[in-house]
């Protein structure tokens, strides 16, 4: 490791963001222009613009990249800015196929320092891509036109838990996972819990308004924000919001950067409200023969005017791939499952879970279980937790569309991934949140980094599922965003007036175009 790297700071942020064999594959596929894996053209300029829309000014740095590290190290001193191979290339990207790497790498370690660089990129016009863990699914934090990527992972203070304001203040690298904890430890509760909670950062988290099981009867990520600190991309600072939780002082500028992807400004300290933590909970395990029974299960739930706080369900090739990679012995019989969790006053649970039971077992499922106490609930949700693990030691690429659709259509959206099978030939594997309608839809692909003709295929399968979900009154995105992987599906998931409202509110906030660019509004 060369002496100006710094990738040994990650910690979990970097150095997790994506498992060896997965990188080495991506990298290699991708090498030496890693736009050249999803476009087939040799030099990533040549392919981004078309697919891209790169606007000329910011093609290139004005800076030659060593130039601008040396810039960096300059205004932000040596300690925060690297640029040696390795780094560079650990920030390239996220979860998703492609990657593109920046010129150099910005470690911010406080407010100053991130308005310090936007004030800087702003006037050189140098493209800055703001990155969290580095867990996304969609390419959100692929520096596309190269500049500076400007990790937010050193930013990671928790500063503040109050019990009698029921606030968190946290700065954007803090990990989920950790903030839950030390909530919980205060008796506190944070509900959202996306499955990368370990691994991705709540600023990444309010960039993506993430989700999670637990959303159905909590709500994302932007119930919980009730004050943001926002460097614009001109560098100045903006505070909204505070620790109170109710505010109508203005628009609410809140929920305009919460979900902006970073493309409107970057968060640099988050404010979230806290509940009490539930005392009790209880889940149920219940395996079905079909998809479509457990869905007529989930809606029976709902009219017996029950609100579970997470209804998940599984189909049978999830199931399967987790019975190869578990064993048969930890993955109920059927060719469905459904998951059903409560939380709240330990008799208003006790009376729930029984109550749920009695309307599950009417439907004669293949088994069923409950489970009362936080760590017996733990021990049904751990097959939950390993379905994309299972899911990838098929061997086969696994690439995750999160589509919403109204749920009476729950049934029709499982039905028509299996049309897509037959049609197209590769396995798909749907998983997700039933109680909002919120279906991974898996698309196992075989060859996917080596085969263009199985890309070209799988895009159109894409386009036939989209199109579907749209005309269900779906939407094409509820938790992981549009980035990049869904860019080319933006002007069909959206109206003319909704885009153009879009690129209008991007000019005003950053009219030199440096935040994030090459994403879907441009």
């Amino acid at each position: 490791m060369s002496k100006n790297s710094l990738h040994g700071w990650s910690r979990r942020g970097i150095i997790a963001w994506r498992s060896e064999e997965e990188r080495v594959d991506r990298f290699q596929a991708a090498k030496p222009h890693s736009f050249a894996i999803v476009f087939g053209e040799a030099d990533p300029l040549v392919a981004a613009p078309k697919a891209f829309g790169v606007a000329p000014q910011l093609r290139r740095a004005t800076l030659v990249p060593m130039e601008l590290a040396s810039k960096l190290r300059e205004l932000l001193g040596n300690e925060i800015v690297a640029d040696d191979p390795e780094t560079v290339a650990a920030h390239s990207g996220d979860k998703w196929f492609a990657a593109h790497e920046p010129d150099a790498v910005v470690f911010a370690r406080s407010t100053g320092d991130v308005s310090k660089l936007l004030e800087f990129a702003s006037r050189e016009k140098i493209p800055v891509t703001a990155r969290g863990g580095g867990f996304g699914y969609v390419g959100g934090c692929v520096p596309a036109r190269a500049g500076i990527a400007l990790s937010l992972v050193q930013m990671n203070r928790i500063k503040e838990i109050s019990f009698s304001d029921a606030v968190a203040i946290v700065e954007p690298g803090v990990f989920t996972a950790d903030l839950k904890s030390a909530v919980r430890a205060q008796k506190l509760f944070y509900p959202p819990d996306p499955a990368s909670m370990k691994d991705c950062t709540i600023g990444g988290n309010v960039a993506t308004n993430a989700g999670g099981p637990r959303c159905l009867k909590y709500g994302v990520t932007r119930n919980y924000v009730i004050g943001l600190e926002v460097v614009l991309a001109n560098g100045e600072v903006l505070r909204t919001g505070g620790r109170v939780h109710k505010n109508k002082t203005g628009f609410d500028l809140i929920g305009l950067f919460v979900g902006s992807e970073g493309m409107l400004g970057v968060v640099t300290e988050i404010t979230l409200r806290l509940l009490p933590l539930p005392p009790a909970r209880a889940t149920l395990s219940a395996a079905f023969a079909t998809a479509a029974k457990a869905a007529e299960a989930v809606q029976a739930i709902f009219a017996a005017g029950f609100l579970p706080c997470s209804l998940e369900i599984a189909d049978h090739f999830t199931l399967e791939a987790a019975r190869r990679d578990l064993g048969k012995m930890l993955v109920p019989e059927g060719n469905a499952h459904l998951l059903v969790d409560l939380d709240g006053q330990e008799e208003s649970v006790r009376v729930e879970s029984a109550a749920i039971r009695k309307l599950l077992e009417k439907r004669k499922p293949n088994s069923l279980e409950t489970a009362i106490g936080e760590a017996d609930c733990e021990k049904l949700w751990a097959l939950r937790r390993q379905f994309s693990n299972s899911l990838r030691a098929t061997g086969l690429t696994k690439l995750n569309e999160d589509v919403v659709v109204p749920r009476s259509h729950l049934v029709d959206l499982m039905e028509f991934a299996e049309t897509l099978q037959t049609k197209y030939e590769f396995p798909i594997a749907c998983f997700g949140h039933a109680g909002d309608g919120n279906i991974h839809v898996n698309i196992m692909a075989d060859r996917y980094n080596r085969d263009a003709a199985v890309r070209e295929k799988i895009e159109h399968a894409l386009d036939d599922l989209f199109a579907q979900v749209l005309a269900w009154g779906g939407v094409i995105t509820g938790e992981h965003g549009i980035g990049l992987a869904k860019k080319r599906w933006w002007s069909k998931a959206t109206s003319d007036v909704a885009r153009e409202l879009h690129r209008r509110l991007k000019q005003a906030l950053d009219p030199n175009g440096i935040l994030n660019p090459g994403k879907f509004v441009d």
